[in-house]
């Protein structure tokens, strides 16, 4: 329904500037701005079926200026026949953008240059065909030449606004960037001081730990009966202060992440472009061969990026760590019965039955390093499924087999993550 909207509102937008044109000597024949901004609304927004939005464009051109001729000349139906011609021309402007889309994507700013020109010649000469027939090639080659230089003044003025979209583009996300970054130091530096009395802590909780171990020395052998009663309440006493100690570490820590945490949403593939980049530094340092694939089915705006972004990470940083050295890993996305879906896959080493029903439990893990003995914390998929639950009102399914690879299903109502909250 959203893309719809979209492709409607881009559709109105070529209409409008359709009335922006210069004459043709060939009456009713135009040149107007709208074949430029045409293929501009294509490169911008990459969702776009090119076919269906040269029909669209084409129907938006013939009502509005049906519609003004009829408000200010009241020749609605002469109008009509006269601007069915130009629908055409959207009409194969579209199907040539829809061809290079298919076979040749990515689609370059400099590329467009091109695309542009052959575009607009061919809409052009299809356009006057459909009027004068085979009148157009009376005059030689005048008018396709005259076509030729339109079109290249066009592809320019496409490749030119292009570049400047792409420049302020460029320019407010580098501040925006700047102004996280910042803003991120001013996070950890005060985290810093959190993790301090958090591992000051640690040291005392070995204290109470020590004093508890003594204790049931002291039972099991029952020596120094006594004390008991004063030794357990100490621990207690102990207990209870590291509780409180770790209670105004939480709350310092929630609260510099309320303050200083912006509330700007993004875009799933900003969030995508992020993970990425982190995900291919991951690979190398581990001197893997893994090709990520994302195929993004609605490029939706949600404030709960965090969420998104810890959640695929974790998933995917398991599958890197199940494949040995080469091999793929793949995650879709779509919207079904008001559910964003994502379907994480990769054929590493799986996981065994009998680990199955486990991998979400706190501190559940099969990752061991056999060199040094130590065990991974155990925490990822524990912690996914607790933000699925709880925060997203969602949850996630595994289908594994050992020595296949694992595909992991999330379901996440729409409107958790499109909501304002």
């Amino acid at each position: 329904m959203k893309k719809q909207k979209e492709l409607l509102i881009a559709s109105l937008i070529v209409g409008l500037f359709s009335i922006l044109y210069i004459d043709f000597y060939v009456e009713n024949f135009k040149f107007s701005f709208a074949a430029v901004v045409f293929p501009i609304l294509v490169f911008m927004n990459d969702e776009f079926n090119p076919i269906t939005f040269g029909i669209t464009s084409g129907i938006s051109l013939v009502l509005i200026r049906g519609i003004l001729s009829q408000a200010f000349q009241g020749i609605l139906v002469e109008t009509f026949l006269y601007s069915l011609p130009e629908y055409g021309f959207y009409m194969i402007y579209g199907f040539i953008l829809y061809i290079v889309k298919k076979n040749f994507e990515p689609i370059t700013q400099n590329s467009m240059i091109f695309i542009c020109f052959i575009g607009d010649l061919l809409s052009n000469i299809v356009e006057m065909y459909i009027r004068v027939g085979n009148d157009l090639f009376a005059t030689g080659f005048d008018i396709i030449n005259t076509f030729a230089l339109v079109a290249i003044i066009r592809a320019g003025l496409v490749w030119l606004i292009i570049f400047a979209y792409r420049y302020n583009k460029l320019l407010i996300v580098r501040e925006e960037h700047d102004k996280r970054y910042r803003n991120l130091l001013q996070l950890i530096s005060q985290l810093k001081s959190e993790t301090y009395l958090m591992e000051k802590n640690m040291s005392y909780i070995e204290i109470v730990m020590s004093n508890a171990y003594k204790l049931f020395n002291d039972i099991e052998e029952y020596k120094n009966r006594d004390a008991w009663a004063k030794q357990a309440l100490e621990i207690a006493k102990d207990i209870h202060e590291i509780k409180k100690e770790y209670g105004l570490v939480v709350a310092g820590i929630e609260e510099i992440m309320e303050d200083r945490l912006d509330h700007v949403g993004m875009y799933l593939d900003e969030m995508i472009t992020i993970l990425n980049k982190s995900l291919q530094r991951e690979i190398k340092n581990q001197n893997k061969n893994i090709s990520i694939k994302f195929d993004i089915g609605e490029n939706f705006y949600t404030k709960k990026h965090y969420y998104i972004i810890s959640i695929l990470r974790n998933i995917i940083m398991n599958a890197i760590d199940s494949i040995e050295s080469d091999g793929n890993i793949n995650i879709s996305h779509f919207v079904k019965t008001h559910q964003h879906i994502f379907i994480i896959s990769d054929d590493g080493c799986g996981i065994s039955k009998k680990d199955l029903p486990h991998i979400f439990s706190h501190g559940y893990s099969t990752k061991i390093d056999y060199s040094i003995g130590q065990i991974n914390r155990g925490l990822g998929l524990s912690i996914v499924k607790n933000i699925l639950e709880e925060s997203l009102k969602g949850g996630i399914e595994v289908e594994s087999q050992l020595g296949f690879g694992s595909t992991f299903t999330i379901c996440i109502p729409v409107k958790e993550l499109e909501s304002d909250d």
